[in-house]
């Protein structure tokens, strides 16, 4: 009887503990420096920075920049061939990280007044990330896109890339529009640490870009959006260097392209044989920087031995070959151990681990204009084409600057002089019987480094004139379809297994998932 009284004692007393305890539960089960919310500040800064994607594999050798002179693991562009390893990360990355974090972002702060810069910069910057994905594959997740978290939509239907460029222009130029230079200063903005008027110049130079892609199937739409995003009224686009858009790399934060390419994969990649006479015809003062011939090209930086920068002594790798027969191309060098004897890129500038990735410059905006102006979209005509085709070069060869090593021979110091001295060259100098083709040519070399925006650029433009690669087994869609070249990437196997039915249709309302199959603004000649 004692036994069980006392047992009825203790269990009354937790009973009346558990229930004192109840009302300071949550409080002294929460953690007191534990955050309970992101700053959406952070998913910005990481979207900007995943947004500068890897296109190495095949954009790089689409454009004849950059030869990989293998096949398998690496193969891509370089041979016009299908290779899920390369074409696939564009879309991964994109959608995984950067496009993921702007969704979210745009949902947190879409209500918040006091975030309202922050909101409208993630809108640009997300419509920035689907123009690189509507370039690169057609037709692709938009409306539906971003969302598996925020609704549970894990199979998003792949929306009109027309249609998505549509809302891609209305993206740009309302939030352009939006942003307030006495709004929220946004931190985690990598770019420009917050500036407003620069973020402006930012979206107008977007829009003029998307614009001048309607070039060869709408000009009057495309004159009407030139117009738009160069009006000074709405903040005007991009007046100098100051303004470029680019992803700061550091010895802490290494650039994560420029790192295989001065490791493991040193010996793989070298300057494109089109790129090197290119710039050699015309005595450009950036191939000094960009390309040299290293005596040990398997050594480290400390054992490289000679480097070799003379411009004339530079020697590209051709296309059309792979290891199996590239001795037989015309005037091979042999090798140097395990290397070919073909120009690579230095690692002491251009492929240094610090490098920013530009990602929308000056230079770039520049050349457009001059397009715009020579096409009667904006006002001037050939004397303002010509203005801003001069400082578009002047632009670029101001920007390899940033290139510039640690060692007094890495060095980047295009002189003016040099510049004026280049301009002059009849083959440079502009003239309007030949615009299309002198603006396209060094908008081609002014995105070096930036190669999804050279090759969509080489689409649009059909310039400059490379001759189609017509490697041996290439797929055959480049040449039945493609005009010669890689007009856009296949979807990857994973999303044709997962959502099967929504990329189904998607092909068949494209014509075909090839290589060969163009975009909706590229008209293949």
């Amino acid at each position: 009887m004692i036994k069980n009284i006392y047992k009825s004692v203790v269990l009354i007393a937790l009973l009346i503990g558990a229930g004192g305890c109840d009302k300071d539960f949550e409080e002294i089960n929460t953690n007191p420096i534990q955050p309970t919310t992101l700053n959406p500040e952070y998913l910005f800064s990481d979207a900007l920075r995943t947004s500068a994607v890897n296109t190495l594999g095949y954009q790089a050798a689409i454009v004849q920049q950059v030869q990989i002179p293998y096949s398998g693991n690496p193969a891509g562009g370089n041979l016009n061939v299908v290779n899920e390893t390369q074409s696939a990360p564009i879309f991964n990355d994109l959608y995984t990280l950067s496009i993921r974090n702007l969704t979210a972002i745009i949902d947190m702060t879409k209500d918040d007044p006091d975030r309202s810069n922050l909101y409208n910069m993630a809108r640009i910057w997300r419509a920035y990330c689907f123009q690189i994905l509507v370039d690169t594959y057609g037709d692709v997740p938009y409306f539906e896109a971003g969302k598996g978290f925020l609704e549970s939509t894990y199979l998003p239907k792949y929306d009109e890339a027309s249609v998505i460029y549509e809302d891609i222009i209305k993206e740009y130029q309302q939030a352009t529009d939006s942003l307030e230079p006495e709004g929220d200063i946004v931190q985690g903005d990598l770019f420009y640490g917050g500036d407003i008027e620069q973020w402006k110049k930012l979206g107008n130079s977007l829009l003029l870009r998307t614009g001048m892609r309607y070039t060869e199937i709408d000009e009057a739409k495309a004159q009407s959006i030139v117009t738009t995003a160069v009006d000074p009224a709405r903040g005007g686009v991009m007046a100098s260097n100051e303004d470029n858009a680019y992803v700061p790399y550091s010895a802490v934060f290494i650039h994560p392209f420029s790192a295989p390419l001065m490791a493991t994969e040193r010996l793989n990649y070298y300057v494109g044989a089109p790129f090197v006479e290119f710039l050699q015809s015309t005595d450009d003062p950036r191939l000094e920087y960009i390309a040299v011939k290293y005596e040990n090209p398997a050594g480290t930086l400390e054992s490289l031995g000679e480097e070799n920068t003379n411009p004339d002594d530079q020697q590209g790798m051709p296309y059309g070959y792979d290891d199996t027969n590239i001795a037989n191309a015309p005037g091979f060098p042999g090798k140097i151990g395990a290397a070919y004897a073909y120009s690579q890129f230095n690692r002491r500038t251009v492929l240094q681990l610090d490098r920013p990735q530009f990602l929308v410059t000056y230079a770039q905006t520049s050349l457009l204009l001059a397009e715009a102006a020579h096409r009667g979209y904006i006002t001037g005509g050939e004397a303002v084409a010509q203005e801003n085709y001069e400082a578009g070069i002047r632009a670029h060869m101001e920007q390899m600057e940033a290139y510039s090593g640690v060692t007094e021979d890495a060095i980047i110091n295009i002189t003016p002089e040099e510049v004026d001295a280049f301009l002059a060259q009849p083959e440079i100098a502009y003239d309007p019987a030949q615009a299309l083709e002198l603006i396209n040519e060094q908008y081609w070399v002014a995105s070096f480094l930036q190669f999804e925006e050279a090759w969509s650029n080489f689409r649009r433009s059909g310039y400059p004139e490379l001759e189609p690669i017509n490697y041996a087994s290439q797929d055959p869609s480049v040449n039945d379809i493609g005009g010669g070249f890689i007009r856009r990437l296949p979807y990857p196997l994973r999303e044709i297994s997962v959502n099967e039915d929504n990329v189904k249709e998607a092909i068949a309302r494209m014509g075909g998932n090839t290589l060969g199959n163009p975009v909706f603004w590229d008209v293949v000649e």
